[in-house]
């Protein structure tokens, strides 16, 4: 997608475009021509054949886009050439690089996919609407639309790598001609550039393109500071080139005498990696050592190692500089030797070790399958790259439908950095730094992750929570009866674990969610005098699509869960159905009618519920005011979050019940409860030796859990304020245990925590 459609929606990027007069109208016509004829001069790859349906699509998307103009004057085809040409430079197939042609004319140019797939098949179209934005939707703000697009273009990028390497390409090409786009727009576009397509690149193994990515993003985001670092390096760079030549001319000399037949290049860091190391290791210029060094390509494996060997005998290593990424490949399938070594006048240089197949990876990442299959009959490692992410992506869709929450899981797995633990079988996998256990587990399979009951690291026991490091061997014990904990979430970090652990949250809030639906729908239909809901049978079919007709619900599973969440009301569903259900000949029992209406409270508009603590996810019970059993309480039901129970006089109930009367429903508690129930203590003392012991002796004794306590943070004053969360079975438990810590000589006063207004 072009940038200059990124910066607006399609109406106002196409109000944007500038027909062409006539006079130009030929010489734009030659000069699109002249840049299609350079780009089938790098097509020589493909049959003749295929190079001909590369130019029926050049025809139709030069048709599509004509009269309309770049930033820089340029007819507009001149972009879809360009990352056509880039493409090509990977050795993409005839459909990658139709759909290159043709990526922006479904956006900009209103021809549709049904047009695309009866002009060039559906695989084509399928690759340019992965590729196409989502501003003919309508979403409530920016983010949402952006979201929703990259989710878009991600799964479609999961089904098909080909999606990511066109959109890469149009994003360099987009970023190499950003000088020409409205100053306005470089800092959004740069920063999305950085934080989102430089790191995918990274993780599919483009490392050509990320660097490239990465220095563009500097220079729009940070000119001075580019153009400042960039004089420096050129200066560095004369300074050095006669060190640099004689390093060369040593390490050549030296390969030769031993029969090593390798080819050197020099390798300069780039500038945004320069300005990285400054930033973060609060370094000068001069004292960044390492931006130059030499990548050494060999025949084979072995020469890898040879190579090394007789590099630590010219010139001195760092220690700590070894890194061995052939044994241990990244997680983005690069492998090098990596050394660096004190040069001549006391300069650091890296040198990377590598084969002619590893370069190609290490530069193409996952576009290396194409440029290496025609020399690799069996196919090379690269063919695998980046298919356990791109399968991930799909496990996370599979689990998160929203499309903000889908991205920041995403954005979690695209860390450059990992870490590289063992299976007990031996097995090596890849995992973002600070990852836990947890994260290890639902990495291996997603049953074993739901399942975890414990685990061992080095054959130690250890939390949960226990962040792994690199060459740990890790060994999970699961239990069949164990589930996801709600706690999980605030310390995993991989994408996958995240979705996963959420999805099964939600399943389980759902399935309470329904219940109590139900059972708020029933409650209200026998307040219109009829005593059950219709079965779910197919005599009642009709009547049930009629309701979901009104609801708007897809069955009626979602329509309980939607109720049980406060996103219907129980009382207008339940007329509607009434009426329905008065249609089918079904008549109001006076009786129950009578009963309903006698019983029912003036302030409540909905059914009632009685709670027992075993409801789960689909009741909470208000933080506010920590109600317990024996108080007298209310029920409200919030949008999208479920049953809130609150102290009939907690103010939060008393303020929203004035605003919102009609989501209050009757709740009362069961006559028994099965667990136990936490409240608010303030405790005012004597600041004392042993006083906190004390306390907690009493309760104990009380038979009260302490959940948690909190204090005044002057601890010097005479005079301390404890609050006190305790867990009591009900409020003459709680008035037991509050008498028990009165009798404390050192405590001046005792009352339970509730809201004011």
């Amino acid at each position: 997608m072009n940038v200059e459609s990124n910066a607006a929606p399609v109406a106002d990027s196409q109000a944007q475009e500038r027909t062409l007069p006539v006079s130009n109208a030929v010489a734009a016509a030659n000069a699109a021509a002249a840049s299609f004829a350079a780009l089938t001069d790098s097509l020589d790859y493909l049959e003749p054949s295929q190079v001909e349906l590369v130019r029926q699509a050049y025809r139709y998307a030069d048709e599509a886009h004509l009269g309309q103009l770049r930033n820089s004057g340029e007819p507009y085809i001149t972009h879809p050439i360009a990352v056509a040409a880039q493409c090509a430079e990977w050795k993409l197939d005839a459909q990658a690089l139709m759909a290159a042609l043709l990526h922006d004319a479904m956006e900009d140019c209103g021809v549709t996919k049904a047009d695309l797939i009866e002009r060039f098949g559906a695989s084509v179209a399928e690759l340019v609407d992965g590729l196409t934005k989502l501003d003919k939707l309508q979403f409530d703000t920016r983010e949402e639309n952006q979201a929703e697009s990259f989710r878009k273009m991600l799964l479609a990028m999961a089904r098909d790598v080909r999606v990511i390497l066109i959109k890469l390409a149009d994003r360099t090409h987009n970023m190499r001609t950003m000088g020409d786009m409205p100053r306005a727009k470089w800092g959004r576009i740069a920063s999305e550039t950085l934080e989102i397509y430089a790191p995918i690149a990274h993780r599919l193994g483009l490392n050509q393109t990320y660097r490239e990515l990465q220095d563009l993003s500097f220079r729009y985001l940070h000119p001075w500071r580019y153009t400042t670092l960039s004089k420096a390096v050129g200066k560095a760079r004369n300074r050095r080139r006669d060190l640099v030549q004689k390093v060369q001319a040593d390490v050549d000399a030296a390969f030769a005498r031993v029969g090593l037949q390798a080819r050197l290049a020099g390798r300069e860091k780039t500038l945004y990696a320069i300005y990285q190391k400054m930033e973060q290791k609060h370094l000068s210029f001069a004292q960044v050592t390492d931006i130059y060094g030499f990548r050494v390509i060999v025949g084979s494996v072995t020469a890898c190692y040879t190579a090394l060997g007789i590099l630590h005998q010219m010139y001195k290593p760092v220690p700590g500089k070894f890194k061995d990424h052939i044994a241990i490949a990244k997680v983005n399938g690069y492998q090098s030797l990596h050394t660096t070594l004190v040069g001549p006048s006391n300069v650091n240089i890296e040198f990377q070790m590598r084969t002619e197949e590893m370069h190609l990876v290490a530069e193409a990442g996952v576009a290396a399958h194409w440029l290496y299959k025609q020399q690799d009959a069996e196919g090379s490692s690269a063919e695998r790259l980046g298919t356990k992410w791109l399968q991930s992506l799909l496990d996370i869709q599979n689990e998160t439908r929203d499309a903000a929450e889908f991205w920041d899981h995403v954005k979690v797995d695209l860390f450059p950095d990992a870490v590289y633990v063992f299976t007990p079988k031996g097995q090596i996998l890849a995992l973002p730094r600070g990852a836990t256990v947890i994260d290890f587990a639902y990495a291996i399979h997603s049953d074993v992750g739901d399942h975890t009951a414990a685990a061992k690291v080095n054959d130690e026991q250890v939390p949960l929570r226990t962040e792994i490091h690199n060459g740990d061997v890790v060994e999970i014990i699961t239990n069949p009866t164990t589930t996801p904990n709600p706690a999980w979430l605030g310390f995993v970090r991989t994408g996958r674990a995240r979705s996963r652990i959420r999805s099964h949250l939600k399943l389980l809030n759902q399935v309470d969610s329904e219940a109590l639906g139900e059972k708020l729908l029933t409650q209200a239909l026998r307040a219109e005098g009829l005593e059950q809901l219709p079965p779910s049978s197919d005599e009642m079919q009709p009547l049930w699509d009629k309701l979901l007709r009104f609801t708007g619900s897809r069955d009626r599973s979602e329509l309980m869960v939607d109720i049980g969440l406060g996103k219907r009301i129980a009382t207008i569903v339940a007329k509607r159905l009434f009426v329905l259900m008065a249609e089918h000949g079904h008549r109001p029992d006076a009786l129950l009618l009578t009963r309903e209406r006698f019983t029912s409270h003036e302030t409540i508009s909905q059914g009632g519920v009685s709670l027992d603590g075993s409801e789960n996810a689909s009741v909470k019970y208000a933080h506010c005011c920590r109600p317990v059993p024996g108080d007298q309480i209310v029920g409200y039901l919030g949008r999208g979050e479920g049953l809130v129970v609150h102290v009939a006089w907690c103010a939060v109930a008393q303020r929203l019940q004035a605003k919102d009367s009609e989501r209050f429903i009757s709740v009362d508690w069961s006559d028994e409860p099965t667990r136990m129930f936490e409240t608010g203590v303030t405790v005012t003392v004597n600041n004392g030796k042993g006083l906190l012991a004390r306390i907690a002796a009493e309760l104990a004794t009380a038979e009260a859990d302490i959940t948690h306590i909190d204090m005044d943070e002057e601890m010097a004053l005479d005079t301390l304020n404890l609050r006190l969360v305790i867990g009591v079975r009900d409020t003459l438990h709680l008035e037991a245990a509050l008498r028990s810590l009165r009798r404390i000589p050192a405590v001046l006063r005792v009352v339970r925590s509730l809201p004011t207004q």
